[in-house]
């Protein structure tokens, strides 16, 4: 009874404890705000990087692509048939993005992957991430009645604007554009669709050119020069072209903030129904350049800005046809990839061996989506691994300071000690006061910090949004980071493994105080008393 009310009594009275409380709670919160943060990043990329890129995928080694014959799918269903829940063939290419924003154009460089969003599907959320389009549905490639609503509004009145400044050429004796005066008497009105006629024509005032025979071209008639595609682009420009494309919501939108309001927003500079122009090049030896224009039907967002900023889907015929990876004879396409979703996810290694044996290695690379991303996971799991390292160290530090202060309340206290022996304590009992005191302290250091650790992972967006407010810089970028906000995810073993090793150390720490003062003698202990 004694050994429990003299360790209350110090625990309440000796002040010196509360550092090393302190410093327990500090070490534990840390390890368990750093663990909860690492895992719901590793967490959340992974779950990412499987709906975009499937269980399975079998590369070629050529981006010239590798004929999708019937001879290879019974391979793959005789190898791993049993095994598959989904599978789907794709393109996979660098190209080049080029958007017009207003007189401007922006070249980005991308990742162009044709896919069919039929069999995609079957391989990952492909609709979760496609802005404008139903997380159940099944994705197409065709314009929303919003997206083709605006896509005749904006060319109807391009074409309008053509064909009005083509039916009033500026006057033979203007040759060249004046520059005493104005070139205009102010902005253009806006034309008014909904008349049949009008008195003025906004076209009246306009830029004096040199050369009247010079109209304006509709930019919807530049097709491909000397291409097999030329005709195809020259089509009704309120329809949307051949070639479609799901474009990543990174590349197409910047943040700006609101002077009104001071928020951060995010800009687009294409919509759904907008055209884009894309550079890739040719199947063969050597690759030529190709240039097609595509009409945007949707954006793709998945919250990892490597994949919003780079990836670019198209259709898969499209992309095949105009890389010329159809062979004419035998109508064949290629393919560069081949991605597969099994039934049991962890019988991937499994699958990868089966589909070595089945398939030329000559031509296919099998890997899991893993070792796809095997750099990138491996650089997140030695981060964790270092960081819990290095955090363990600042509970060690607590459990060193309560060997200190321990040390210092045997040296303090020798007359009590030797005062408790001579009433009849044992060697025991002594021990057991300093190892119930140490495990007294790691048990409230270690619960505190529990709980701040757990109410600081909860808030840790609005506690981001604080530090943000109070120091004026952003503390967590989402143009730098994988993620527009903190993920976290808490392990409840994880919790309980940090709680119990701050506690152990705690005890360990108060070993050595323990038999120290366990060791000494009443007499000795009070001679100089």
């Amino acid at each position: 009874m004694y050994k429990s009310l003299l360790c209350l009594r110090y625990l309440r009275t000796r002040y010196i404890a509360l550092a090393s409380i302190i410093s327990m709670t500090l070490g534990v919160a840390t390890m368990i705000v750093v663990n909860s943060v690492m895992d719901g990043f590793s967490t959340d990329m992974r779950t990412r990087l499987r709906g975009i890129l499937a269980d399975v995928i079998v590369e070629t080694n050529s981006l010239d692509g590798v004929p999708n014959t019937q001879d290879i799918k019974d391979r793959i269903n005789r190898a791993v048939g049993k095994d598959i829940e989904g599978i789907t063939a794709t393109v996979e290419i660098y190209a080049m993005l080029s958007v017009q924003y207003g007189s401007q154009w922006q070249s980005k460089p991308v990742t162009l992957i044709g896919i069919d969003p039929d069999t995609k599907a079957t391989v990952g959320p492909l609709s979760k991430y496609l802005v404008n389009t139903d997380e159940n549905a099944v994705p197409d490639w065709e314009l929303s009645p919003e997206a083709m609503a605006y896509r005749k509004e904006w060319t109807t009145r391009a074409q309008w604007m053509v064909d009005r400044w083509n039916h009033n050429p500026p006057p033979e004796e203007n040759k060249q554009i004046s520059f005493e005066e104005p070139a205009s008497n102010g902005p253009l009105p806006e034309p008014d669709f909904d008349s049949e006629s009008s008195s003025e024509s906004p076209f009246d005032s306009k830029p004096q050119v040199a050369d009247k025979s010079k109209a304006i071209i509709n930019p919807f008639d530049k097709g491909l020069k000397g291409s097999a595609f030329e005709k195809e682009e020259k089509r009704d420009p309120g329809s949307p072209l051949k070639a479609r494309v799901y474009i990543g919501y990174g590349l197409v939108s910047f943040p700006y903030e609101d002077p009104d309001t001071g928020k951060t927003e995010m800009f687009q500079i294409v919509k759904p129904g907008d055209d884009v122009k894309i550079s890739t090049v040719t199947a063969g030896h050597p690759p030529e350049p190709i240039h097609f224009n595509a009409t945007v039907v949707d954006l793709f967002k998945s919250d990892m800005s490597e994949h919003d900023s780079s990836l670019v889907f198209c259709n898969l015929e499209y992309l095949q046809e105009v890389r010329t990876m159809i062979d004419p004879e035998s109508g064949e396409k290629s393919v560069t990839s081949i991605q597969i979703k099994l039934k049991n996810p962890e019988d991937a290694a499994m699958v990868v061996s089966k589909l070595e044996e089945a398939l030329p290695p000559n031509l296919f690379r099998v890997r899991t989506w893993e070792d796809k991303q095997g750099p990138l996971l491996a650089a997140v799991e030695v981060e964790s691994a270092i960081l819990n390292v290095l955090l363990f160290m600042i509970i060690a530090v607590a459990g060193f300071g309560i060997l200190a202060i321990f040390f210092m309340i045997t040296i303090e206290k020798t007359r009590d000690i030797g005062v408790l022996k001579a009433l009849g304590a044992s060697s025991n009992g002594i021990m057991s006061i300093f190892l119930s005191y140490g495990l007294a302290l790691g048990l409230v250091g270690s619960g505190v910090g529990v709980i701040v650790g757990l109410l600081f992972v909860k808030y840790i967006n609005e506690i981001e949004r604080f530090i943000t407010f109070v120091t004026g810089r952003k503390v967590f970028d989402q143009r730098i980071y994988y993620f527009p906000e903190i993920s976290t995810h808490v392990e409840p073993m994880m919790v309980f493994w940090v709680a119990v090793g701050a506690m152990t150390i705690a005890v360990l720490a108060s070993i050595l105080p323990a038999r120290k003062a366990a060791r000494f003698h009443p007499v000795e202990s009070l001679r100089y008393e």
